[in-house]
């Protein structure tokens, strides 16, 4: 979200940012709702007033004067709310701005390498994909999840499962224990006002799973991350500045119905409606953003350091970032046999959009300001596992297990 006030007064600068970002912003619109909407709002607090006047008058005469009045404020409050309606419908859909350093483009094709790390191995056999390595005793079975649930789920058995569950438990503790970042086990269903928060709703409504409560006063989303509540935990609180930085990271289910990819990876376990992943948070003051960002790409990437995948850094375009975001990288770990690199982790500062939009704030010196937020995978679970067993697989069918990782895996060399 927008500081209004910025936006009136920087139109020309606004709408340019906007087209980086490939949206059209309806200045005409605006510049016409936001108008008619301040002008109604002055008409109604005049009248207010008018009538606070007439009720410390005892001339009875007033009673019928006030009663016109009620009438008209009514009247002006509910155009004054439609108007601001109709307002909200520009204002809610409006990207973040990309920064100065980010890549100006339409799509991933403007993206900008950074760096390679790792050497990719190269088999003396065809690599098989993680399916392939999975349908050995049906360890990764697809067949049975189609009768459980549909498309794009997936049973995980034995030591997949134990994988899994050792990918999560290894990424938690290096997050905790090296890095500082306090574990939180969140709910997973949040009412609306939260997913607004982060910019979720209502642009991308479609997207959501939608819980249906009987009798209950707000609409209530399985979340598709653990950012929306681990940055949601500071939604309408004003934090003392020596609290900051505040670091999070949980690991939980993520649901989405990944609308608008139908006929995308529709094989094996790249695009799930429900996968897990371990999430990166943190809220710090703005001017410590970038340096924060940095940091939380680190983290991200020390998990496939440590387990020896190779990996590159991409700095996304303008075209290509999220909604939220205003500078994003990607860590894409490199996949045999697709013989290519998959994205496995988005780190991304929004600055202030979000705190706008959950109104979180913190004790500056010249007043209450808003605070940054930041959110990063700290990895994708599933698609970890997935470079995992490809670059680790082999000619036998069977997959060794990083050194790191066999504490996590009852000591197993192999699975």
């Amino acid at each position: 979200m927008h500081d209004i006030k910025n936006l009136r007064k920087n139109l020309d600068f606004f709408k340019k940012k906007f087209l980086d970002r490939n949206v059209n912003f309806d200045s005409d619109n605006f510049e016409k709702f936001d108008s008619l909407n301040r002008k109604l709002i002055t008409e109604k607090e005049k009248l207010e007033q008018d009538k606070k006047i007439l009720s410390k008058s005892k001339d009875k005469s007033n009673f019928e004067k006030s009663k016109i009045i009620s009438e008209k404020i009514s009247k002006i409050s509910k155009d004054q709310s439609d108007t601001q309606n109709k307002l909200n419908k520009i204002l809610n859909f409006l990207p973040n701005l990309a920064l100065d350093d980010v890549p100006v483009g339409k799509d991933d094709k403007s993206n900008k390498i950074i760096n390679k790390v790792g050497n990719i191995k190269e088999f003396s056999f065809q690599p098989k994909s993680h399916t392939e390595l999975g349908s050995k005793n049906k360890d990764i079975d697809f067949e049975i999840s189609i009768k459980l649930s549909g498309s794009r789920f997936v049973v995980l058995k034995d030591k997949i499962a134990l994988l899994e569950r050792a990918l999560i438990n290894f990424m938690l503790d290096i997050h905790t224990n090296e890095f500082s970042y306090v574990e939180i086990s969140p709910p997973l269903i949040v009412n609306e006002d939260v997913m607004f928060g982060t910019g979720q709703l209502p642009k991308f409504e479609e997207d959501q799973f939608e819980i249906k409560f009987d009798n209950s006063e707000q609409r209530k989303f399985l979340i598709p991350t653990a950012e929306v509540v681990l940055t949601n935990l500071v939604r309408k609180s004003v934090i003392n500045k020596d609290q900051l930085p505040k670091r999070f990271v949980a690991s939980t289910p993520c649901f989405r119905k990944e609308a608008g990819s139908y006929g995308k990876d529709t094989k094996g376990m790249i695009r799930q409606h429900q996968f897990y992943k371990v999430e990166l948070v943190s809220i710090v003051e703005p001017k410590n953003c970038a340096s924060e960002l940095d940091r939380m790409l680190n983290c991200a990437q020390k998990i496939l350091e440590k387990l020896d995948i190779p990996y590159q850094t991409v700095l996304l375009s303008t075209g290509d970032m999220g909604f939220s975001a205003e500078k994003t990288y990607d860590l894409e770990a490199w996949i045999p046999s697709e013989k290519k690199y998959r994205e496995i982790s988005s780190c991304s500062s929004c600055g202030l959009f979000q705190a706008r939009r959950m109104g979180a704030k913190y004790k500056a010196e010249n007043g209450n300001e808003f605070v940054g937020t930041l959110n990063g995978s700290g990895l994708a679970v599933g698609r970890l596992m997935i470079a995992l067993l490809e670059n680790n697989q082999n000619q036998d069918g069977t997959v060794t297990i990083p050194k790191v990782l066999k504490k996590y895996m009852n000591n197993l060399d192999k699975i």
